[in-house]
């Protein structure tokens, strides 16, 4: 989502969870999937699976020592929701909670006040066994607004929006997504654009990124 080489693509959104991002296990390369919101297409279904993120195989790194985050909310598009630590499935994509209400930390990256690279949390857009979740509205963000992510010490890390993107899959830029070494910043992902019944998942990654509130 030796350090495992967090390439993720958010490639589809499919599986037992629609609507679900799915992230590959970090590997030399990958994807990230984000679950698409409901509605983009007409004719997609409410439980669509979520998307997937594939990365490069490597040596997992330690988990963050930093205190790990518990909740997400971005206001502007009603988004509130729980935030699981999560690590990579045995197929090389990134673990993505199955309940749509509930968002995925990548734990072998960055944690929130992190002084370097992204903190990643992705979840499904909807799901055959919760329905539609909070992250369907992602797309109603705009730069400027507000996103605070809450740990589990009690603190609330601010970040303003900078970029909300509805990006193909294989055209996702995830070495931006993923760095690791870059300026602090946050990204959250889902799925997002037509509903693809041939392949079983969204077309495109929805992509908030934001940055840290200084001071």
């Amino acid at each position: 989502m030796a350090a495992l080489a967090v390439v993720l693509a958010v490639a589809g959104c499919g599986g037992p969870e629609a609507g679900a991002p799915v992230v590959p296990a970090p590997a030399e390369t990958g994807t990230s999937p984000a679950p698409s919101p409901a509605g983009d297409d007409p004719g997609a279904p409410s439980s669509a699976p979520g998307p997937q993120v594939p990365v490069r195989r490597a040596t997992a790194p330690a988990a963050s020592p930093a205190p790990r985050p518990v909740r997400l909310v971005v206001r502007a598009a009603d988004v509130d929701m729980r935030v699981d630590p999560v690590g990579v499935l045995d197929d090389g994509t990134m673990e993505i909670p199955p309940d749509a209400r509930r968002a995925g930390w990548y734990r072998f990256g960055p944690g929130p006040g992190s002084p370097r690279g992204s903190t990643v949390l992705a979840g499904h857009v909807d799901s055959r066994l919760t329905g539609i979740g909070p992250l369907a509205e992602l797309r109603r963000a705009r730069p400027g607004d507000e996103v605070l992510v809450t740990t589990e010490d009690g603190t609330v890390h601010r970040y303003t929006t900078v970029e909300v993107e509805k990006v193909p899959k294989q055209d996702a830029p995830l070495a931006r997504w993923f760095d690791r070494d870059g300026d602090p910043r946050l990204v959250v992902i889902t799925c997002g654009g037509a509903w693809r019944a041939e392949i079983g998942h969204y077309a495109d990654n929805v992509v908030l990124t934001a940055e840290p509130v200084r001071g």
